[in-house]
């Protein structure tokens, strides 16, 4: 799948096995290290009576209990081999974090973003070692807050878009972080925002697009009003390729979503 792009092969690609049933864990970790993309989903039967499906999801090294790519190509892929929900408009994914809300947004899906298991302050020795490896003064660091939803994420706010580009980052610095860069756009501009992630020690080291991250930064700015309550986020542009992420936020819930399109399928022997 390539996820988070109307243009196959310029979002965040993602590897979906279909039925996973009998896989041994060991299985589809050897799996997902051997594809060597960011993450690679496993589908599953559901054992909650309320979800759709479960969904497993891996790394290169290591198991996720939730990703935002992963969530919206294997609801995609789900819904592509002919997966119908329970509910009308909405599907329930499972997955470790626990149960996740899909729906079509128009001819994208998107997912409700889930709670924040971690959020707020981030110690200044941390901010001192972000700014050393974005390398950047520490007041251009305008805001900063965990937004960990699975992911261990640090949000970091700049003045503009332009900084966020220009970010050459000293990934030594930032060994054992993982940390997500957000900067306005001018407001005649396409999208609202700018987004990259860095994930120092990964095989990439920044990711081409980014759901979890960007869920979570969306709770933040539009729960304390740095951001609209709608607004379209670009990421991956200084690595070629053209992500969007389109946020809703509607009452209770932040939807986040994109576009999502099957470029490879075929069968896997494991």
């Amino acid at each position: 799948m390539d996820v988070f792009t109307d243009e196959p092969y310029r979002g965040n690609p993602l590897a979906v096995v279909g039925d996973a049933v009998g896989l041994s864990t060991e299985q589809m970790q050897r799996f997902a290290n051997w594809t060597n993309l960011s993450e690679t989903t496993f589908l599953l039967p559901p054992t909650h009576p309320d979800a759709d499906y479960r969904v497993r999801i891996f790394t290169g090294h290591e198991e996720f209990p939730f990703a935002g790519h992963p969530t919206l190509g294997s609801a995609h892929a789900w819904l592509d081999a002919g997966g119908v929900p329970k509910q009308d408009g909405v599907l329930v994914q499972e997955c470790a974090a626990g149960l996740v809300r899909v729906k079509r947004d128009g001819g994208r899906l998107a997912f409700a973003a889930p709670p924040l298991t971690r959020s707020g302050p981030v110690a200044e020795a941390d901010l001192a070692r972000i700014a050393a490896g974005l390398r950047l003064p520490r007041e251009a660091l305008l805001e900063a807050s965990w937004l960990v939803n699975g992911p261990e994420w640090i949000g970091v706010l700049l003045g503009s878009a332009r900084q966020v580009l220009d970010i050459r980052p000293d990934y030594a610095a930032l060994d054992g972080l993982k940390v997500g860069v957000i900067g306005p756009h001018a407001a005649d501009a396409v999208t609202d925002f700018e987004v990259r992630t860095f994930i120092p020690g990964d095989a990439a080291a920044e990711d081409p697009v980014t759901g979890s991250f960007n869920a979570g930064a969306a709770q933040w700015l539009i729960g304390s009003g740095r951001g609209p309550s709608s607004y379209t986020a670009a990421q991956g542009t200084v690595l070629g390729r053209a992500g969007r992420v389109h946020v809703n936020a509607v009452r209770e819930d932040v939807w986040v979503g994109g576009s999502s399109t099957t470029c490879i399928s075929g069968t896997v022997a494991l």
